[in-house]
């Protein structure tokens, strides 16, 4: 009877024992909202975990285009500016890295500047930035003057209404061109 007992009472321990395995699935465990807010958090307040999941991140084609869109998306929305303005080290560090990037991918940097362009053709301190920048640099000027001179060649319209802005904006480079008119003329 005592072996008995003792037999059932192993096997008692043992079946608790093979039944309490814990059977962990990530994909059940995140399905519960707070699960996986607890994992998030877990993950961001650990400094070393974060960069592991980033290190992760990159290696996935498709994180890694969630990664850029959401770089994008805070450069757009002025959040980036602020934060580089605070931390000078790490704006340093972006601008090499997007530098590195550009100089890898050609495509990445004619898309990258037809962005910036559009960007600062949208204010006018924008614009008035880029012409200093156009007027000290040579190449820059001719290819903005051929350029120019070709969408005028185009769209004669654009030309008349670009330079009545242009006259209403700057009395005095109404004058200068009054001028050169007269100058042509003779």
């Amino acid at each position: 009877m005592k072996t008995t007992v003792k037999l059932l009472m192993v096997i008692g321990i043992i079946g608790t024992f093979v039944g309490c395995k814990s059977t962990f699935s990530a994909s059940e465990t995140m399905q519960v909202e707070e699960n996986r807010n607890a994992v998030y958090e877990e993950i961001i307040s650990n400094p070393v975990q974060f960069a592991a999941f980033i290190s992760e991140a990159r290696k996935n084609e498709e994180a890694k285009m969630i990664l850029m869109k959401s770089h994008m998306e805070q450069m757009e929305s002025g959040n980036m500016k602020v934060m580089m303005q605070k931390n000078p080290e790490m704006k340093e560090k972006m601008q090499s890295h997007m530098q590195k990037m550009m100089d890898e991918n050609p495509e990445m940097k004619v898309k990258m500047q037809e962005k910036m362009l559009n960007k600062m053709m949208q204010s006018d301190e924008g614009r008035k930035m880029l012409m200093e920048k156009i007027h000290g640099n040579d190449e820059m000027k001719k290819a903005m003057k051929k350029r120019m001179s070709q969408m005028m060649d185009e769209n004669p319209e654009m030309m008349k209404e670009m330079m009545q802005k242009m006259m209403k904006k700057n009395p005095e480079m109404m004058q200068k061109m009054k001028e050169k008119m007269k100058n042509k003329g003779q």
